[in-house]
């Protein structure tokens, strides 16, 4: 397989190409974030650590997720579970953690290729809810044909309920998403740009909230 090595480590990138070379794959190393993202499209296989100097490497999985569906193995050193689930939430297939002996790499590759790979995720996608027209692609909102301006943040919790509408988005989800950190769930920040997203649609029940579990893509009444 063609492999991009995101790593900024220059010795353990050589060691890992070494591997990866010895059992077959053609490998790419990139130490940025920006390489990364600009190299992945040519990938059939991307190992992804976490700590890069430009750009935190969930950012570049949640980015990178958005148009691709290449298999994906976070290799890091982040050993905590919060950092784990935020990974595979933020699209892993897979998450190992520094130290791993190569053999254990090649096992759990051939795995997620055994799996295959998830729905490529479509481009330019736009979404519909009554009279409210959402596109992901060029973040703009308009109610009845006219524009709806929006924070950054009011579109990106909207564009996330809208990429998968009817499915439930939970608190810490969201806000581990949006905001990058799930312990903002004892705050109201989410619930503030929910009202904001609310008032500024004039559709109440464009944000549908479920009580003790989160918001969904609502309707427009």
């Amino acid at each position: 397989m063609r492999v991009l090595l995101v790593e900024d480590d220059d010795r353990l990138a050589s060691a890992l190409t070494t591997a990866l070379t010895r059992h077959g794959h053609q490998v790419t190393r990139a130490g940025l974030a920006v390489d990364a993202l600009r190299l992945a499209g040519g990938a059939d296989f991307v190992l992804l650590d976490l700590g890069l100097p430009d750009l935190d490497g969930l950012d570049v999985l949640r980015r990178l997720r958005r148009v691709s569906a290449v298999p994906l193995i976070v290799v890091t050193a982040r050993t905590e579970e919060r950092e784990v689930l935020r990974g595979l939430r933020s699209g892993a297939d897979d998450y190992l953690i520094k130290p791993f002996r190569t053999v254990e790499l090649m096992a759990r590759m051939e795995a997620v290729v055994r799996r295959g790979t998830r729905p490529r995720p479509r481009r330019d996608e736009v979404v519909s809810v009554g009279d409210v027209r959402i596109d992901l692609s060029s973040r703009q909102v308009t109610v009845a044909g006219e524009p709806v301006t929006l924070t950054r943040r009011e579109f990106d919790v909207l564009a996330l309920l809208a990429r998968e509408p009817g499915v439930v988005r939970g608190r810490e989800e969201i806000l581990d998403e949006v905001w990058g950190d799930p312990l903002l769930s004892a705050s109201r920040s989410l619930d503030v740009h929910v009202a904001g997203l609310r008032s500024k649609t004039g559709r109440p029940g464009l944000v549908e909230t479920l009580r003790g579990t989160g918001y969904r893509l609502g309707s427009t009444t």
